[in-house]
């Protein structure tokens, strides 16, 4: 197999982690570059684990320097991937995997247009309202913000490569697996 980046994107609370985690999985060579980010750090999250955290001069400092290759702002944050993150697992041979949002799909394309999109949709709307809720990670306003930009986010898919709807995650994890897969597949006998 030879090394391919995908990019997994699609609205807050569709199920990207556990859709990647899922595929991985089934392709444990399949390597996931850790974010940064600026929001405050869970109780349950390692720094370097789920997300490099960073203070907002420091990812600034980052972005002046170029190592970015995406960064966006969302729901009053800031997230991006780390250009040593990606490119060092590419020329080892590893195929990488991120979990970003749309905005930073987009740019992903402008700088690696060989990269495979993938957007998560949810089946409807009411039910990612569901599972926003349902976590109980996120305030009310939060919760309201993360819709709002997911009902625009919705209009991004066919900017991508693939969609898939999350409405069995065994079936969707498979999915995800299965196109990664052939991805890989593809590119080493094309």
């Amino acid at each position: 197999m030879s090394s391919r980046l995908f990019v997994v994107a699609g609205p807050s609370g569709v199920g990207k982690g556990t859709l990647i985690a899922r595929a991985r999985a089934a392709l444990p060579e399949l390597e996931v570059a850790t974010s940064a980010t600026t929001r405050p750090r869970r109780p349950d999250e390692r720094d370097g684990r789920e997300y490099h955290f960073l203070d907002e001069a420091e990812f600034a400092r980052r972005v002046e320097a170029g190592e970015f290759l995406e960064h966006v702002s969302y729901a009053g944050n800031r997230y991006g991937t780390l250009r040593s993150e990606v490119e060092q697992r590419l020329r080892d041979g590893g195929s990488v995997v991120l979990e970003i949002e749309v905005a930073g799909a987009r740019e992903i394309r402008r700088q690696m247009p060989g990269a495979v999109l993938v957007f998560v949709a949810p089946p409807t709307m009411a039910d990612l309202e569901a599972r926003l809720r349902g976590r109980r990670q996120n305030t009310e306003t939060e919760v309201s913000d993360r819709l709002r930009i997911a009902a625009e986010e919705m209009r991004a898919r066919p900017e991508f490569d693939h969609t898939i709807t999350n409405d069995d995650v065994d079936r969707a994890a498979a999915e995800l697996a299965d196109l990664m897969r052939s991805a890989m597949n593809a590119e080493e006998h094309g």
